[in-house]
């Protein structure tokens, strides 16, 4: 069984200020909130939709830091695809 992931705190510190922030798009909050989520729940994974968002954020050359340390944390904690 793989290792659960939780978000550190300076990626959840990142999220807070992402989500706290009125000018940030959608998809940005969307992988903030996930990742803040996982911060003490190493149980809880990244949905696909979270995931989505979070690698257009990642993707996105106008994204700030903050955005991109919360879209990576996001992101990697979203299980693997089972291999049929």
């Amino acid at each position: 069984m793989a290792k659960s992931k939780q978000t550190g705190v300076k990626a959840a510190t990142a999220s807070s200020k992402v989500l706290r922030s009125k000018s940030t798009s959608k998809k940005s909050k969307s992988a903030a909130g996930s990742a803040l989520t996982q911060k003490n729940s190493p149980k809880e994974t990244t949905s696909k939709k979270a995931a989505s968002a979070a690698s257009r954020t990642l993707r996105d050359k106008r994204t700030s830091k903050a955005s991109k340390s919360a879209a990576g944390s996001a992101l990697s904690q979203k299980p693997s695809k089972k291999k049929r």
